[in-house]
């Protein structure tokens, strides 16, 4: 009965709120990008995301115990299938993330994780059959085209850079683990609320970096990380700054918001979401670190606004579609 009047009131939200829920996951998306840059500068790409996921489970746990009623009940069957959700979704994608940045331009980056919408699309038809109408796929097709102009061509000073191949090929893992996640979790949310996947499948997974720690602290893992106490004790005060926007803002905020709004609408409608990161991380860009935008910047602009819109247009056949 609780989860039947859950999903009423979610499916009741107006339009204007749902968007703005979903900017403000893509914002703390979008911020995300330079806050793993400076977290880089003291940490390895294993240790940024180990005490990243050291403050999210703190913050979660914190909230699982103090408001246990909002949760849904944890199944023992579902128990594997949310570790691998969590792990490969969340784990696996922040760590190909935080190794392919230390080594390809953040156009690059943008270009590769620009195609985790299409992923979505494409298995949502095929896992989900979930069926994109003419005026939908126009939105995403402008949104996508908009996506590429400003990753090429977005600011003055902009380069796809790829200093190793297995950086690239680390970030479109990432990328298609993303859409991984969603798809898998749609299928989940028969049986749990947004708030409780995204904690048991976070809380899970995380389950998955015991042997990284454990590596990292005995240095068994020296090729491509220092000592995990080593580089905690000497982080700067931007250093921590950075874990914690990332832990609190960008994944506890983030991921809570993803899931909540999967269960209101399609993979696919949610996910055109995405492209609206790199318009908002490449203005952050020209106001916090002076990155000079260029006329194909608000051309592409124009174009993600202009797919997203496209995308959240109501008919009254697509009301009755989703509802």
């Amino acid at each position: 009965m609780h989860r039947n009047l859950k999903n009423t009131k979610s499916k009741n939200m107006p339009n204007w709120q749902f968007v703005i829920m979903m900017m403000i996951c893509v914002i703390v998306w979008a911020l995300a990008f330079p806050f793993i840059k400076i977290g880089l500068r003291d940490l390895s790409f294993v240790n940024l995301t180990i005490m990243r996921f050291f403050v999210v489970c703190v913050i979660l746990l914190t909230i699982l115990l103090l408001k246990s009623e909002l949760f849904s009940k944890l199944h023992k069957q579902d128990i594997i299938p949310i570790f691998i959700l969590g792990f490969f979704g969340v784990i696996v994608y922040h760590l190909g993330l935080n190794y392919g940045e230390q080594f390809i331009s953040p156009g690059a980056a943008s270009l590769i994780i620009a195609t985790i919408p299409v992923y979505i699309i494409v298995l949502a038809a095929v896992f989900l059959n979930e069926k994109i109408s003419r005026i939908k796929l126009l939105g995403i097709i402008l949104a996508l085209g908009g996506v590429l102009i400003i990753s090429i061509w977005g600011t003055e000073d902009i380069s796809i850079e790829i200093k190793y191949i297995s950086a690239a090929l680390a970030v479109l893992v990432a990328a298609i683990m993303g859409a991984l996640y969603t798809i898998a979790g749609k299928k989940l949310l028969e049986r749990y609320n947004g708030l409780s996947l995204t904690v048991y499948a976070i809380l899970l997974g995380s389950i998955g970096l015991i042997p990284f720690i454990l590596l990292s602290n005995f240095g068994l893992i020296s090729f491509i990380s220092k000592p995990l106490l080593d580089e905690v004790a000497a982080m700067s005060t931007d250093g921590w700054i950075a874990i914690i926007f990332l832990g609190i803002f960008s994944t506890v905020i983030g991921y809570i918001i993803w899931y909540v709004a999967l269960e209101m609408k399609t993979a696919s409608e949610i996910s055109i979401y995405l492209y609206a990161i790199p318009v908002i991380s490449t203005i952050v860009s020209y106001f916090f670190f002076g990155d000079e935008i260029t006329l194909m910047f608000i051309l592409g602009g124009i174009l993600v606004i202009a797919g997203l819109i496209i995308v959240n247009m109501k008919t009254k056949h697509n009301n009755k579609k989703i509802d």
